[in-house]
C-alpha cells in the first residue's frame, strides 16, 4: 500500500514493495494526481526486449517526462523516432504526439512522470485489462478527455 501525502506540504513516499504492479503492461504505479495534489502522476515501466509500451497519443494539458533507468526505449516524438538509453532524460511537451516501446535489442526500465498530474491509474488498469483480452481498445475512446490521452495515427510509428 502506498503512503500518500496528507496535505500539499507533505512528502509522498511509495516503497518499491508497495507499488501496484500491472505485469501485462510492465507498469508499477507510484503516485497518481490525487496523491500529489495534482502536481504529477508517476509510474515506472519495465519492458522486455521489443515490448510495446504505448501507442501513438498526445496529452493536451500535460508534459510527459521519461528518465531511462536502464536499457533503451524507442520513442516517437512528433514525427521522429529516437532511441533513449540509460541515463537519458526526455520531456514531451503538451500536444506533441508520442509513443514508446523497448528497443528490439534491449529491455527498458524507465520512470515516467506526467505534470500537471492526471488521474492515470484507472486508465493504466484498463490498458492492462485490454492486454489480457478482458476489454477492447475501443473502451478507452470515450475516456480520452478524462485521462488527457488522445490517440493519434503516425506514419512514422
Amino acid at each position: 500500500m502506498s503512503v500518500l501525502a496528507a496535505s500539499p506540504h507533505d512528502p509522498i513516499v511509495v516503497r518499491a514493495d508497495d507499488a501496484e504492479h500491472l505485469p501485462e503492461v510492465g507498469h508499477y504505479l507510484l503516485a497518481d494526481a490525487s496523491a500529489s495534489n495534482g502536481a504529477l502522476s508517476a509510474h515506472r515501466i519495465q519492458l522486455a526486449r521489443g515490448a510495446d509500451g504505448a501507442v501513438p497519443h498526445r496529452h493536451n494539458h500535460s508534459s510527459e517526462l521519461f528518465f531511462i533507468i536502464d536499457g533503451a526505449l524507442e520513442l516517437l516524438v512528433g514525427s521522429e523516432i529516437i532511441t533513449a538509453g540509460s541515463g537519458d532524460f526526455l520531456v514531451v511537451p503538451p500536444r506533441c504526439d508520442h509513443a514508446f516501446r523497448a528497443n528490439l535489442n534491449s529491455t527498458a526500465d524507465a520512470l515516467i512522470v506526467i505534470t500537471p498530474g492526471v488521474e492515470r491509474f484507472t486508465y493504466l488498469r484498463q490498458v492492462a485489462r485490454i492486454r489480457r483480452g478482458e476489454a477492447g481498445r475501443d473502451s478507452l475512446l470515450t475516456e480520452q478527455d478524462r485521462y488527457d490521452t488522445h490517440f493519434v495515427t503516425s506514419p512514422a510509428w
